[in-house]
């Protein structure tokens, strides 16, 4: 079974293309269940995510599509929510979904893997940067209300890389979500950022492997054309590390295939 739930829409003001057409290219390229998680609203970095007024108008959109398309794909209902203490919100987490994204983008306030703040990286100590990372990874698993782990290693995007064993700087965070039996998520996106790597590194896999982390794989597209991106790579490195199975949700309940 081929699984793409890691995807976006023109709602988060950053992607292109409608959903019918991330649709169409997932049924061409045979994808069974397909999810999108929009960018989930909240009072900070606004212009990069849904509104809280849109949010209505988003569950009806992918709603609508679930039904229409029912005969050829099964289309999940996500969001993906920044963890930012502070600035979460219940309108968000308390939203009927088929399951929610964790993800780390901000380092105290500092979008790290936006281009335009690239000079934050100057100001830094590489090593610190990614120990910040990382705790904060273990404290958005430890918050205990998302259901999959959003690119685990994105501190890598711009090849910005730590001295440190990247495996030691991770090694909380896993146990982290092993503990609080999350989901974590092969995300194609890094081989179309300057580390040309997937989400997360075949090293912090074979960690997670041996912790029994279950998996799960998204493309995160941002354009139709990205749907499905580079998947049998994903798979392929999946299976290189020894896992067999994935993991999709409905209702926020588990159902596990064979991928």
């Amino acid at each position: 079974m081929r699984i793409d739930i890691h995807n976006h829409t023109t709602r988060c003001n950053h992607a292109e293309g409608c959903i019918d057409e991330y649709i169409e290219k997932a049924i061409a390229l045979g994808i069974d269940v397909y999810g999108f998680s929009e960018h989930a609203p909240m009072d900070f970095d606004p212009h990069y995510r849904l509104a809280f007024e849109e949010m209505e108008a988003y569950r009806c959109d992918v709603l609508g599509a679930r039904e229409k398309y029912k005969e050829k794909i099964d289309i999940l209902f996500g969001y993906e929510v920044d963890y930012l203490p502070g600035h979460m919100d219940d309108r968000v987490l308390g939203a009927d979904v088929d399951y929610f994204i964790g993800s780390v983008h901000f380092i105290d306030k500092w979008s790290f893997d936006n281009p335009e703040f690239l000079s934050g990286w100057k100001d830094r100590d590489v090593d610190e940067i990614w120990t910040a990372y990382f705790e904060a990874v273990e404290a958005m698993a430890k918050f205990g209300r998302f259901d999959i782990v959003g690119h685990l290693d994105l501190i890598k995007v711009f090849k910005y890389l730590p001295k440190q064993d990247i495996r030691l700087l991770a090694k909380d965070a896993l146990k982290a979500i092993k503990k609080a039996n999350m989901v974590l998520e092969l995300n194609a996106a890094g081989l179309r950022k300057p580390i040309g790597e997937i989400y997360p590194s075949k090293a912090l896999l074979e960690e997670a492997f041996e912790l029994e982390i279950p998996i799960t794989f998204g493309s995160d597209a941002h354009s139709p054309e990205q749907v499905g991106f580079a998947y049998g790579e994903v798979t392929s490195l999946a299976s290189e590390v020894g896992y067999t199975k994935a993991v999709y949700f409905k209702q926020r309940d588990r159902m596990l295939v064979t991928f």
